[in-house]
Parts: structure tokens; sequence; C-alpha cells
């Protein structure tokens, strides 16, 4: 089911980024965002109370660090809208993807943020360089 999960979040990522950005080429960059943090934000409120085990306390109860994925959402956001704007919706979310494998490569190598440690091997390494490589690739116009 993880593997499922992971191929639905990455598909709705893609057609997600595409369509935050071409709702930005209309309404504005930080407009846009608002309408889709704003949507996420009350869908996320209709899961809580439909879904949801009702401890908004337990909340203020995790560590304080936690709580900064709200701000990470809007950089998130705008940054996918700003990279899929200026290059091609493959080569921005190629890239995109790059670099979440290689932060999290070092979120499991060094253990960060409670993550149990992974070591990073040289077949990681060559991994990523042909993932860069690929993106190269796209990126060249023969």
């Amino acid at each position: 089911m993880g593997i499922l999960f992971s191929i639905l979040a990455g598909a709705a990522m893609s057609v997600q980024g595409v369509l935050n950005t071409r709702l930005s080429e209309k309404a504005g960059l930080y407009e846009a965002n608002a309408w889709v943090q704003g949507t996420a934000f009350a869908l996320s409120l209709l899961a809580v109370w439909l879904l949801g085990k009702g401890s908004f306390r337990e909340l203020f109860q995790a560590p304080k660090w936690t709580l900064l994925g709200g701000v990470l959402g809007i950089i998130i956001t705008i940054t996918v809208m700003l990279g899929i704007g200026r290059l091609s919706p493959t080569v921005a979310i190629s890239t995109i993807l790059i670099a979440q494998l290689f932060v999290a490569a070092l979120i499991d190598a060094f253990g960060w943020m409670g993550s149990e440690k992974v070591p990073f091997c040289w077949n990681q390494y060559v991994a990523l360089a042909l993932m860069i490589g690929g993106v190269v690739l796209f990126k060249l116009k023969l």
C-alpha cells in the first residue's frame, strides 16, 4: 500500500503543480497560492470533522519544530509554480524529484528529525547522478 500511496502522491503533485501554475498565470502567483492553500485548509477541516480523532490539543504537545510543515506548504506551492512556469513540467518535476531524493537521503543518512539512520552508499550516488543526467538530456535540444 505504501508504494500505491506514493505513486498516487507523485501523480497528484505533478498534476497539481501544472494546475497551480496555469491558475497563477491567470490570477497571479500569490492569489493562486491563497486559493490552493485556502481550499486545502477547508478540505482539511472537513476531513477532521468526518475522520479526525478530535485532538487539536495534541498538536501543541508535539515538538515545536514539527509545526513548521505548514510554513513549508507555502514555500513548496509557490516554488513549484515558479519552477514549472520557467521550465517545462517534465524538467521542473524531475528537478524537484531529484532534490527531494537528495534531501531525503541526507535525512536518512544523518537520522535527522527522529528518522532511523540509513547509510547513503555508492549506488545511491550513481542513481542520483543518472537522474541528473536524465534531466540534462531532457533539456538538451538535439
